[in-house]
């Protein structure tokens, strides 16, 4: 019988005991090669999904907010270009998917928006209207 040999930069069994989840906050150290050097950069933020278990195709969605945007990553579980992934909080979630959480997030920023723009109480509250009549002042002026 014939004996098989995974050769692998990754430690599989660790990784597959790594316990991750939709709702955790995570950090993932990426391996990011500059000219003939390489460097780890972090990437903190939420996990919005994991996919396909622990196959090896295995995968989670990482979300985090920098400057106002939110930016989403997907991280092969078994990827030799990830370092280490840290697990910072957890949180409990009922769904196995947070997608939801990209409306949840625009949503927020509409209403701080709208508490910036109300000064008056005659003045309107609508983000799209207001944003559209300052520039057409500016425009005018």
């Amino acid at each position: 019988m014939e004996v098989r040999k995974v050769i692998s930069p990754v430690n599989t069994e660790e990784r597959k005991k790594i316990d991750l989840g939709s709702g955790d906050t995570v950090r993932v150290w990426q391996k990011i090669k500059e000219g003939e050097k390489t460097r780890l950069q972090a990437f903190e933020g939420l996990v919005l999904a994991r996919k396909h278990g622990s196959e090896s195709g295995a995968t989670f969605t990482v979300r985090k907010v920098i400057d106002g945007v939110g930016v989403e990553r997907i991280f092969p579980l078994y990827s030799p270009m990830i370092d280490k992934i840290e697990v910072l909080r957890r949180s409990k979630v009922r769904r196995s998917k947070l997608y939801y959480v990209r409306e949840k997030a625009t949503k927020e920023i509409r209403h701080n928006m709208r508490k910036l723009l109300k000064r008056s109480t005659d003045e309107r509250t609508d983000t799209k209207h207001s944003v559209v009549e300052k520039v057409e002042e500016t425009v005018v002026q």
